[in-house]
């Protein structure tokens, strides 16, 4: 059994902890020389570079219908925050930097988290569905990745379909970021809304890019270990240059996370003899669902 942390031995050391790590993060940031993304402009960028929604309600997940609507709530305060947010030459997108006010004039609700291996309740919690949105859309660009986490363990199945697995984003604040750096000359800029019962997204651009992108998995397989069933999925990404046509294809990065749901019986599940893991990882913290 793996040894608790001491937050789990004396949980009321939890808000101090926190506390440090959120400290100790922006500090750090502060410390690297990068400059972050602040600027909100009032109008929009020329050139359309790919938009992307996603269903505010995930009636498949299980769960108490209320978290949905706390989500949403809290899903509407850190995209306003976002509205509209211009990422400048040089400039790095921190999530959590940007978000961390959200909720100074109207309080987060409680949304599902995942916390010590279980999905749990908790302030702020869902914030990840729009991580999970900004980094699908920044996938279709050329903005270099510098931060981003996938989800440990699965434990429902996603609202959307048709999207290619292991494209997630989990955050938690002083421990996850999501951060993406323009190491281009141009300026991009990030349009979120709530709207209609969906989260949506768009990534503007003041010129146009010459290329589009295509995301896709090469493979996605299912494994045993340990008793959990593991998804790793190899994510790559097509550039296609719109003058030529030309494309080149890239792998990105390959995603393993537990699905704790169950499979359809069609799923191809593979042993791996004398192989043993634990089902959760210990040094998981908290997740935003």
């Amino acid at each position: 059994m793996p040894r608790k942390r001491l937050t789990q031995r004396f949980p009321c050391l939890l808000p101090l902890r926190r506390w440090q790590k959120k400290t100790c993060r922006l500090l750090a940031m502060r410390l690297s020389g990068n400059r972050y993304a602040t600027t909100i402009a009032p109008g929009r960028l020329p050139q359309a570079v790919f938009a992307s929604a996603s269903a505010l309600i995930n009636p498949r997940s299980g769960q108490d219908i209320r978290y949905q609507y706390n989500k949403a709530h809290n899903l509407r305060l850190a995209a306003n925050t976002l509205n509209g947010l211009l990422i400048l030459p040089g400039e790095t997108f921190s999530f959590f930097y940007l978000v961390r006010h959200a909720d100074k004039r109207t309080p987060y609700k409680e949304g599902l988290v995942f916390a010590d291996g279980r999905i749990t309740a908790a302030y702020g919690g869902g914030l990840c569905q729009l991580s999970n949105l900004l980094f699908w859309m920044f996938l279709h660009t050329p903005l270099a990745v510098v931060e981003r986490h996938g989800h440990a363990v699965q434990d429902f199945p996603p609202a959307e379909t048709g999207l290619p697995a292991g494209v997630d984003a989990t955050v938690s604040e002083g421990w996850r970021d999501l951060q993406v750096k323009n190491a281009t000359a141009n300026t991009f800029q990030l349009v979120v809304e709530v709207k209609e019962g969906e989260l949506r997204g768009e990534i503007l651009c003041n010129n146009p890019l010459g290329k589009t992108y295509r995301v896709f998995n090469s493979s996605v397989t299912y494994q045993e270990e340990g008793g959990s069933v593991v998804q790793t999925a190899v994510v790559c990404r097509e550039e296609t240059d719109v003058e030529s046509g030309q494309t080149k294809a890239t792998e990105l990065y390959a995603n393993r996370c537990i699905i704790g749901y169950p499979l359809p019986a069609s799923t191809q599940v593979k042993r791996a003899p004398g192989r043993e893991q634990n089902g959760r990882p210990c040094e998981q913290r908290k997740e935003s669902t």
